[in-house]
């Protein structure tokens, strides 16, 4: 897909190339949708799912908050429910995290170093 030509940052992508740019089989979208009410892409004749800008917006946050930043399901849902008082934009709005900050009492830092610590050990045994 490196010589396809880059579509604008304002174009709908279809579910193949969201899934493609953020590196995720497509179900792992298609769940999301489940998990998530704030991500909803218009679904067209025989269920085509196109995902708007505001939609490819939230879904690299969802994608960062889970695999980078080291949430669970629920404390997305829990940070994004919190966050989009009024809508889909406020979501799309709020600026990332940072990786120190204490959410519901946790410490994320300590928690990332856990988790890095734990891929790294997985990754040796393999």
């Amino acid at each position: 897909m490196s010589d396809a030509p880059r579509k604008s940052d304002q174009a709908f992508r279809t579910i193949g190339e969201l899934a493609a740019d953020l590196g995720v089989p497509q179900h792992i979208l298609r769940y999301w949708e489940t998990r998530f009410p704030q991500l909803r892409p218009l679904q067209r004749a025989g269920n085509r799912r196109y995902y708007r800008p505001a939609d490819v917006a939230l879904a690299h946050r969802i994608h960062r908050l889970l695999n980078e930043d080291g949430y669970t399901i629920r404390g997305v849902q829990q940070l994004l429910a919190s966050r989009s008082g009024d809508g889909e934009e406020a979501v799309a709005a709020t600026g990332p995290t940072p990786a120190n900050q204490q959410e519901d009492g946790f410490p994320t830092q300590g928690l990332l170093a856990i988790r890095r610590m734990l891929a790294e050990a997985l990754e040796a045994t393999a």
